[in-house]
């Protein structure tokens, strides 16, 4: 007898107020037995507009609202703008390292991250278990971008390494350098590695135009936005 293939289920969450749109309820599909993730099959979910947040796999599901739109960028198509450009040139002295294994350095930079900059966030006060729950992955293999000042640690990208893309999942950074831009800086060194790695795409998350918080990702020209289950690119 065949093995049975086993298939993703999925269920919807109850309403809530949305994090983002405060006049907006928002819902979410969720993976309900995320034990079959690897990845190959997290970009096919990825592909489809799905996302995770530690081992939940999600997308928005709002009856009313389609404002999210999941964002990516073909790499090899890339072309950095004028200001990008400074921020590289601004950034020399700084030293990028690839890991594939979490350091003990990572937390101390994301609490004071956290607790610096999303003081009004709902991840506030940071703590070690919310910190594990949210970054790690038990199935999806990660890379993590350091940046270096000499030898101290200011940025850490958190990034999912996928057969055919890298997925950007959250930067913290050392709040005491406020004009270097490291947030910016960190999807351009992971924009300048996915093509190292002969990527074809990077995935910055979701992009929401109406919220200020969230509609920094649109500056990487060209990119791809998901609308109505089709990618359409969006030159600058």
């Amino acid at each position: 007898m065949s093995e049975q293939k086993k298939y993703f289920q999925f269920g919807l969450t109850q309403h809530f107020p949305c994090n983002y749109l405060p006049e907006q309820k928002e819902r979410l599909m969720v993976v309900m037995n995320h034990e079959l993730l690897t990845n190959e099959n997290y970009q096919r979910l990825l592909e489809a507009g799905f996302r995770r947040s530690g081992n939940q796999v999600y997308r928005p599901h709002c009856q009313l609202c389609d404002a999210c739109e999941s964002l990516r960028v073909p790499v090899k198509e890339f072309t950095p703008s004028r200001s990008q450009k400074r921020i590289v040139n601004n950034n020399k002295d700084i030293h990028v390292n690839i890991s594939s294994t979490e350091k003990e350095a990572y937390y101390p930079l994301y609490e004071r991250y956290i607790n610096t900059i999303h003081t009004d966030g709902g991840m506030y006060p940071a703590n070690r278990e919310q910190y594990n729950n949210f970054i790690f992955s038990e199935n999806v293999a990660q890379l993590f971008i350091e940046l270096y000042l000499d030898d101290r640690l200011i940025s850490v990208a958190v990034t999912d390494h996928l057969p055919n893309a890298l997925s950007a999942l959250y930067t913290f950074y050392d709040p005491d350098f406020p004009k270097r831009s490291l947030g910016k800086l960190s999807i351009l060194s992971q924009i300048d590695i996915a093509k190292t790695l002969q990527k074809e795409f990077l995935y910055l998350g979701y992009q929401i135009d109406a919220c200020s918080k969230m509609n920094y990702k649109n500056k990487y020209y060209p990119h791809q936005r998901l609308k109505q289950e089709r990618w359409q690119r969006i030159n600058k």
